[in-house]
């Protein structure tokens, strides 16, 4: 990732001009603060060709002249000391509007995540995915296949970047937990605890803010620096205004909770209150945010398996901002796009799973006494002949205790549903390869 061009500064661009007439053409010729329906920055703007008549400062002026008719201010100030702003261009508009309908504060709700036999296995999901993507974006090396697989049975962490999927995985879990409660300092150092524990370079930072001596920047592995954050004097009360603005006490006038979620985002990545661990706090908390705003879906969904997809886009939104005069804009419309992306996902993963379920239920009509987890078991086991199933990792996915996962897979081994056996000193469960035919037949297989 580089560095952006910082674009040439409103001030000296309006005092360049030397006739009014000549900012009435400007404005003429840029009747919007958008281009072709996007929000461009400088880097990419001094590479296109400008209206007919315009230099590209002159295009630059039209555009900043038309964004700050819409600049809102939020509480969040940059080291210099002026503070953050933002403005809804329309299609800010069109991504918060998708985002309402999509994320259950509509009536476009997937009827499969409403049902409280399937629910669990929804959350499960969700959280494994955002706790390991998460964590891949902040270095992690697990892949997502042994990463799943140790979560799904309960497995300790052997090293540093299992530690951290665990770590992500337990207190995405609290922040269910803590949702409907206001947002406090003392919540974020428990929230950064909980994600960091054994897993940071400096045993005792978790829980706690950065000190004067540990210089903390963020720059990549060359050494380029693309961000110094406020120093470690400042960060009590920056945190305390960060919570203000989460439990909505500032600023005086409307924020969408959406937006407020996203700038919730930014700013702790901004302050990076702690030596590590800053960028999976951050979006920790913009899930707090979300469910404490009660868009209840997003109990399902997973931002970070986008962002690490596209790294340098998400490291380019926060350089944006930074790089035009605290444009919080260019992060709000990156992180829009991404939720948007991460709501279809659960939408079409719902409609995928619903075409299976009742593809399974014909199957399973002969054997109404499963309970929805051996129903789900044997969903997943119809279209995974071989599959090896075990008590610690069913009692993971459904959120049981060991003695009830243990009952749900004894009795589809008693039935014929399942084979068992021995692997060492822990009892197996395989998928049978001819399950369909068991299930169909009217005495099931022994």
């Amino acid at each position: 990732m580089r560095k952006p061009q910082t674009p040439p500064t409103f001030k000296k661009l309006i005092g360049s001009l030397s006739k009014p007439e000549r900012l009435f053409a400007i404005l003429q010729a840029v009747p919007s603060p958008t281009n072709d329906g996007r929000y461009p920055h400088w880097e990419d703007l001094r590479h296109r060709k400008p209206p007919e008549g315009l230099t590209h400062e002159d295009w630059w002026l039209g555009l900043k002249m038309r964004r700050q008719t819409g600049y809102r201010a939020i509480p969040l100030k940059e080291t210099a000391g002026e503070n953050f702003h933002f403005t809804v261009p329309d299609l800010v508009t069109d991504l918060l509007h998708q985002i309402d309908r999509g994320g259950g504060t509509f009536v476009e709700i997937p009827e499969q995540v409403t049902n409280a036999e399937q629910r669990d296995r929804y959350v499960v999901r969700s959280l494994m995915e955002e706790a390991i993507t998460s964590s891949q974006l902040e270095g992690a090396a697990t892949t997502r296949e042994v990463a799943k697989k140790m979560l799904a049975e309960g497995r300790k962490p052997r090293d540093r970047s299992e530690r951290m999927i665990v770590n992500n995985y337990v207190t995405m879990r609290r922040i269910l937990e803590l949702k409907d409660k206001p947002l406090t300092p003392e919540m974020i150092f428990q929230v950064h605890r909980e994600i960091s524990e054994d897993a940071l370079d400096i045993p005792d930072g978790a829980g706690r803010f950065r000190r004067a001596d540990e210089e903390i920047n963020v720059s990549d592995i060359e050494g380029t620096v693309f961000h110094t954050p406020p120093s470690a004097a400042e960060l009590p009360a920056r945190l305390e205004a960060m919570c203000d603005f989460a439990n909505g006490k500032t600023p005086e006038f409307f924020v969408h909770p959406v937006i407020r979620g996203i700038i919730l985002h930014f700013w702790l990545a901004y302050d990076h209150p702690f030596v590590d661990g800053n960028g999976r706090t951050a979006r920790a908390l913009f899930y707090w945010q979300m469910l404490h705003s009660r868009y209840w879906l997003f109990e399902f969904i997973s931002i970070s398996q986008f962002l690490r997809k596209a790294p340098v886009q998400y490291g380019t939104a926060f350089l944006h901002t930074e790089t035009d005069e605290n444009d919080l804009t260019y992060f709000l419309i990156h992180q829009a796009e991404i939720i948007r992306h991460a709501l279809k996902e659960l939408h079409d993963y719902v409609g995928r799973k619903s075409s299976e379920t009742r593809a399974c239920l014909d199957a399973l009509q002969k054997h109404p006494e499963l309970n929805h987890r051996q129903q789900s078991v044997i969903s997943h086991a119809l279209r995974h002949p071989g599959f090896v199933y075990n008590i610690a990792g069913h009692g993971a996915r459904h959120a049981v205790v060991y003695q009830t996962a243990r009952t749900d897979l004894l009795s589809l081994g008693k039935l014929g549903l399942l084979g068992q056996r021995k692997a060492g000193r822990v009892l197996v469960f395989i998928a049978p390869k001819d399950l369909d035919m068991r299930l169909r037949s009217k005495k099931s297989a022994k």
